[in-house]
């Protein structure tokens, strides 16, 4: 598949979840295989393990499934990530696990989606894991659900069924917020409204996923207000070319900046003014979020690693060692209260521990359980977290970069949870 007229196209990243057998590999595999965005070897490379595995028909989640454990078992363990492209945009898919043991694989997935398609079969209806899935897509604030009633066609594509499912998911998800749900009558494993019409459901007057997948919105994804730029790298070459060259590496994590800006550094508080931004070495007037730059300051002051760029006349965030979390606990050694770990934030590391556990939420009811001495293996909780050193951070709902958080263990260097800054 060819990709280079897609270069300046924008940018879909969605996640798909759903229980076990509910269809979601079969449905990407649908999508892949309707839109042409597979070659001709993986599809025959399909064709061959579904005749050697007895399959009447090509099994189209073979095509995400790739594991050999996920393919034996016929369930999808490990995020299986997929690019594909259409004349209209560019996409990522995170095929993620069903299963409530990999709930910490969800979240990973989902974590960088704008939009989650939630899988139902249409023989079950809503069930507790569309409720687990829901609670953690509206958590990672992730604004645009697509839920797909899945086998329709073993229902007799019944639109009373649909209605059904729909008004179930709707009674919940108006407690979680949820805003943007689209409801879509599909059957992944014959096509039915994956990337064309179905015939099979003329009752169904609304876009196929392909065609909300090509038309809903992604400008929501960066905070475009609030000029957010974390300094990942402190260049310095010292060389007879830039013999006074000092510049400043990193990505906008949020709103634009400009030369002759006005700029405060955090959390030294001190200020300055932008004299030259670079990408590469072509010069710039100005760069926007996500954009990857260098920019010069008109004083030579002490900044490093870590240190957050912010307008003089922005919002400003926030600056505290204190501060709450939604996590979502990673490793199956429990959480320890008052232990140290590493917390790292955009390109900030430093020391921390967690004072206390607020809640932990009972994913299938969303009641709050008091009294948690510990946090397990896909627990998720609301904790309240000290660090070393203060941290400059935005609440994750403001800005998803500058509120993020993940917590690693200095002994392993393992990953261990990863949550969002409430405040």
């Amino acid at each position: 598949m060819e990709n280079n007229g897609y270069l300046d196209m924008e940018l879909l990243r969605f996640s798909t979840a759903g229980s076990v057998d509910d269809g979601k590999s079969t449905l990407i595999g649908r999508l892949l295989y309707d839109s042409k965005s597979i070659f001709e070897d993986q599809l025959q490379a399909v064709e061959s393990v579904s005749r050697r595995a007895g399959n009447e028909e090509v099994n189209l989640a073979l095509l995400t499934d790739g594991l050999r454990a996920e393919r034996e078992q016929g369930i999808t363990i490990d995020v299986a990530y997929r690019y594909f492209a259409t004349p209209k945009r560019k996409f990522i898919i995170a095929d993620t696990p069903g299963h409530i043991q990999y709930t910490r694989n969800m979240v990973t997935g989902a974590s960088t989606a704008d939009l989650a398609v939630i899988l139902l079969d249409a023989r079950n209806g809503v069930l507790e894991q569309t409720i687990r899935h829901s609670y953690i897509a509206s958590l990672l604030n992730i604004p645009y659900i697509a839920v797909c009633i899945n086998k329709m066609d073993l229902v007799d594509y019944s639109s009373d069924v649909f209605e059904k499912i729909k008004a179930d998911y709707l009674v919940f998800a108006q407690k979680l917020g949820i805003k943007n749900a689209y409801f879509i009558p599909v059957s992944a494993k014959l096509g039915d409204n994956i990337v064309n019409k179905s015939e099979n459901m003329p009752w169904y007057d609304g876009k196929t996923l392909m065609q909300l997948l090509e038309t809903v919105p992604v400008s929501h994804k960066i905070n475009a207000e609030e000029l957010r730029f974390p300094v990942q790298y402190v260049i310095r070459p010292i060389s007879d070319k830039f013999h006074d060259f000092r510049g400043y590496a990193g990505r906008l994590a949020g709103g634009r900046i400009a030369v002759g800006e006005d700029v405060v550094v955090l959390p030294s508080g001190l200020k300055s003014t932008v004299t030259e931004i670079l990408q590469a070495e072509k010069k710039l007037d100005s760069a926007f979020a996500p954009q990857s730059v260098v920019i010069q300051l008109k004083d030579d002051i002490d900044i490093s690693r870590g240190d957050i760029i912010v307008s003089a006349s922005g919002l400003q965030p926030k600056i505290s060692q204190d501060f709450t979390v939604m996590v979502c606990w990673f490793n199956f050694e429990p959480l320890q209260l008052r232990k140290r770990y590493v917390v790292r934030q955009a390109t900030f590391e430093t020391q921390g521990m967690v004072k206390q556990i607020d809640y932990r939420v009972n994913i299938n009811t969303l009641e709050h359980e008091q009294n948690v001495g510990q946090l397990n293996a896909n627990d998720i909780a609301q904790i309240t977290v000290k660090t070393s050193n203060p941290l400059v951070f935005d609440s994750y709902n403001h800005n998803r970069a500058t509120g993020s958080i993940i917590f690693i263990d200095p002994d392993t260097n393992e990953t261990v949870g990863a949550g969002m800054i409430v405040d």
